[in-house]
């Protein structure tokens, strides 16, 4: 009986057409496909997913998006690329609306008297579809240098607005004590983890 059961779904799986492979996805990791030029940033497909320790109990995420900036790029010749964006704090988003309110009040980031923070970069040293970005990055008045650890996620054309595009993510670790925001450890870690997606579309000439 076994050997029937066996020879039926060898059977089967003989006679079942070869599965399709799957479309490959427009974007692509391979640098030869970045075209050189001014870009901007894609609103809505750029985020920073931030997180906290808090009080050893748990970790707090949050995100910001609604961005918006410039990256002038060049491939070959990289140490001179550019980015500037603009981070638009109402754009912060977190799943408690009583968390998000205090986030926003004069205990932390204080958006009605700081409505934007904002990421300039000073310096790209690339290595390969990897690069450190170095830039200040001004938040809730005050500007301090931050490096960001950016590797390339994809490049090609986006095939819905047909707009050459170029992506990346990138991480970074902030001090809240650097910006004067909020409580002290050990309350809510110091130290906020980053995880970056940017997605930039060549500007039209």
């Amino acid at each position: 009986m076994k050997s029937h059961l066996l020879a039926a779904v060898a059977a089967i799986v003989l006679a079942s057409p070869v599965m399709a492979q799957a479309p490959a996805m427009p974007g692509q990791p391979e640098a030869a496909r970045v075209v050189a030029g001014s870009y901007k940033a894609d609103t809505n497909h750029t985020q920073v997913v931030w997180s906290v320790d808090h009080m050893g109990f748990s970790t707090l995420y949050g995100m910001v998006g609604e961005m918006t900036g410039t990256l002038t790029l060049d491939p070959a010749n990289l140490s001179e690329a550019s980015l500037s964006i603009d981070i638009p704090l109402s754009g912060l988003t977190v799943t408690s609306e009583g968390f998000g309110k205090h986030l926003a009040s004069g205990d932390f980031f204080e958006v009605e008297k700081f409505p934007t923070a904002k990421f300039v970069s000073t310096s790209v040293v690339a290595n390969g579809d990897e690069a450190k970005i170095t830039g200040d990055l001004t938040l809730h008045g005050v500007t301090k240098p931050v490096v960001l650890d950016a590797k390339l996620m994809g490049a090609g054309v986006n095939p819905m607005n047909k707009a050459q595009t170029v992506g990346f993510t990138a991480t970074s670790t902030l001090k809240r004590s650097d910006f004067g925001l909020g409580y002290a450890a050990p309350v809510v870690s110091d130290e906020v983890e980053l995880k970056i997606t940017a997605a930039f579309e060549l500007a039209a000439s």
